[in-house]
Order: C-alpha cells, then sequence, then structure tokens
C-alpha cells in the first residue's frame, strides 16, 4: 500500500487516478510515500525521509526546493501543458481588455449616476475616451514557445495577427506544433523592437527575471502593450509604470497584483487566474497523478523537473530501481553487485540528466535484502528501490 500526502485540495479527477487499493490518499498522514500539492510552500518542511516522489498539479515548482530534493534522490513532477489551454484564453483576454480599454470602460460605467436618461446621456458623451482598436494586423511577440506560448501564438494567427517568437530551446515537438506563419525572432531585443504586444511564458529564474527592465522598454514600439501571465518578477513593474506614465507604453495586464500595479489606471491586474479553470485543475491533477503512480510502482519518469525521463516497459519479474550520481562505473559497480548475488538482469536500462542518473533493470530473482543495502551502500547511490518485491534497501 502506497501512502499519499496531500499539502492542497487535489482534483478529485486525479486522486481517482490512485487506486483505494494500492493507494491510501490524506492530508495528513505518516510515512508518506509521496506528496502532492499545488501552491504550499514546502521550501521551510520537513519533508518525511519516506517520501520517493514530489508532485506539483501545476507547472512551475518555485515553492518546492527542487535541488534539496534533487540531492536526496526525490524526482519533482509537474504538468507541463495541462493548463495551457486556460493560459492561452486569458492571455485573448488581456490582449481584448487592453485594446478595447475594457478597464478603465467598466469603471467609467460603474461609476454613472442618475436616472437611465442621464446614465444613456453620460455614456453618448463619455465613450469616445475609451476608443480602441483592433487585433488583425498587429503583432504579438511571444517570449517562450513551450506548450503555452505556442498555443498562444497559434490563436493569435487564427485571430489575424502577425506573430513572431522566441525561444532559444524550443523542443522539436513544439516546432511541429507552431503554425507555419509564426516568424522567429533572433533576440529579445529583436522580438520587442517589432511587437505591438508582448507576452511572457517562461519560467522565473536569474535569466528571465526583470527580462524586461527599462531599457528594453525604450526599444519597444510607442504605444506597445506587454502581457505577463507567467511570472511575478519577469517585468520590472517600476519600469512599467514609469513607461505607462511617459506614454511609451499602452498598457499592462498581468496576473500578480501589486500596491504599485493594482491602482494604475493603464494597468489590469487579475488574481492570478491563469490556471483558474475547473479543465485545467483536472487536467494538471490526472497528468500528475499518473507520472506519480507510474514511478512509484514502475521506476518510470516523465515530466520531472530534476530528473532524467526513463521508461522500461515491465516484462514481469522484479525490477531495481536506483537514483544514483552521475558518475563513471556506477552501472559497473551495480551490476557486479548482482552477478555476485547469482541475480540475472534480464533487460536494463540507464538515464542520465546533469548530475542524476537514473537505472532500472529487471532481475530473473528477488534480490536479497542484503545485496540491496549493498548497492544502497555504493558512493554516490542515492535510493535504492526494489519493485515488486517484498523488501526494499
Amino acid at each position: 500500500m502506497f501512502k499519499i500526502m496531500t499539502l492542497n485540495n487535489i482534483s478529485v479527477a486525479g486522486l481517482d487516478r490512485l487506486p483505494r487499493d494500492m493507494y491510501e490518499v490524506a492530508s495528513e498522514i505518516a510515512h508518506p510515500d509521496a506528496i502532492l500539492l499545488r501552491s504550499f510552500k514546502m521550501h521551510d518542511m520537513l519533508i518525511p525521509a519516506t517520501v520517493k516522489a514530489i508532485g506539483r498539479a501545476g507547472a512551475g515548482v518555485n515553492n518546492i526546493p527542487v535541488e534539496r530534493m534533487t540531492g536526496k534522490g526525490v524526482p519533482v513532477f509537474n504538468a507541463p501543458g495541462a493548463n495551457s489551454n486556460a493560459v492561452k484564453e486569458l492571455v485573448i483576454a488581456g490582449m481584448l481588455i487592453a485594446a478595447r480599454n475594457l478597464g478603465r470602460a467598466w469603471g467609467f460605467a460603474r461609476g454613472l449616476e442618475g436616472e437611465d436618461g442621464e446614465i444613456t446621456k453620460a455614456v453618448e458623451k463619455g465613450k469616445k475616451q475609451f476608443v480602441g482598436f483592433e487585433l488583425p494586423g498587429r503583432t504579438l511577440g511571444v517570449i517562450g514557445l513551450g506548450a503555452i506560448g505556442v498555443k498562444v501564438a497559434n490563436a493569435a494567427r487564427a485571430l489575424g495577427m502577425n506573430v513572431i517568437g522566441y525561444d532559444p530551446t524550443i523542443t522539436v515537438e513544439s516546432a511541429w506544433k507552431l503554425k507555419a506563419e509564426v516568424k522567429q525572432a533572433i533576440s529579445v531585443d529583436d522580438l520587442v523592437s517589432r511587437s505591438d504586444f508582448i507576452t511572457f511564458h517562461v519560467p522565473l529564474i536569474d535569466a528571465t527575471r526583470s527580462m524586461v527592465n527599462a531599457e528594453r522598454l525604450k526599444l519597444m514600439r510607442k504605444g506597445a502593450v506587454l502581457l505577463n501571465f507567467s511570472r511575478s518578477g519577469i517585468i520590472d513593474d517600476e519600469a512599467a509604470i514609469a513607461a505607462l506614465d511617459s506614454g511609451q507604453l499602452y498598457a499592462y495586464i498581468c496576473d500578480f497584483p501589486s500596491n504599485l500595479l493594482k491602482d494604475h489606471p493603464r494597468c489590469v491586474t487579475l488574481p492570478h487566474l491563469g490556471a483558474s479553470t475547473a479543465e485545467a485543475e483536472d487536467n494538471c491533477a490526472v497528468m500528475v497523478a499518473d507520472q506519480i503512480r507510474e514511478y512509484l510502482e514502475n521506476g518510470n519518469i516523465s515530466n520531472a523537473v530534476n530528473f532524467p525521463a526513463i521508461n522500461l516497459p515491465r516484462n514481469g519479474g522484479f525490477r531495481i530501481a536506483v537514483v544514483n550520481s552521475n558518475v563513471p562505473n556506477m552501472v559497473g559497480q551495480i551490476s557486479t553487485d548482482l552477478a555476485e548475488a547469482g541475480l540475472n538482469i534480464v533487460d536494463m536500462l540507464n538515464k542520465s540528466r546533469e548530475n542524476i542518473a537514473v537505472t532500472l533493470m529487471d532481475t530473473d530473482k528477488e534480490p536479497e535484502q542484503s545485496t540491496l543495502e549493498q548497492i544502497a551502500a555504493i558512493d554516490g547511490v542515492l535510493s535504492v528501490r526494489c519493485l515488486g518485491c517484498t523488501r526494499e534497501a
């Protein structure tokens, strides 16, 4: 029986992927094998030593001590792309809010007073201050062409917009999904200088922090619109407000309110709604629950932010899963220990990513506890599990 601790409310659609005859799921549980969460901040949490995997029902993992977990041989899973449609729709909404001045117009309408006839006269007199513009023919710049960025780019093309994108690490899979009409920018500065709207779909790391600052804002077309539904910190908010005040920026739409932003007339802030749809929450929970289950039961890994992807089909027998530092001769030492124990490896797969390596080995017989302990004692081995066995190191 596997034990799963939940640190937030996880969609029932995801929890239903964990069969109750094999999994015990609770918010308070002793000796959990895995943790499922959404936005709970784990950095100051005492994480039980029994935890073998952590699953984030969402994309960002800033709330998880990934580096510390890597050092303990614990993969951290996320759900990239599961909320992509929800974010795409909000980006399109953000462009329309900016282009048609909907935030200011709604505020004006809500402030109208008097009889209906007086309100009608006030509307006809005041509406000219909210004259906007249409999207077709405008240029959208998309920084980050992962699952979300690709959907945003393609949707903008369907609306008749010109689209340019920048992503130096774009995957082949994303490139295949991108509409052929989307043009490539050679740098962030190139994209910024050519765009009427700019949207960001990148993680917050050192390379992306304050990606748009006072210097880059000077490169933008006068009257451009910034959209940030990615992470707070990617845009230098003080510089953006100064650009709004000077008229360099037309509008700033973002998902991260602050005292600096929330009351500015040309800044519309939303309460982090990017993935806040029932469909997105279900999709994220289902994806991460499936990944946690596959890892606990079979050792296979997909969408871990700190571990290599690995997939070795099960053909019966006993599977030994080893996580170790990515240094020479680890597989050799593990194989030697198995050979000395009289175990034959019938199938094996080894994958590495940066400083971490994972080896899956199917053996003809169940290893003794002493053999697992011997492997665990190898310098550089972080964890050893025997799947389908009665024992574990």
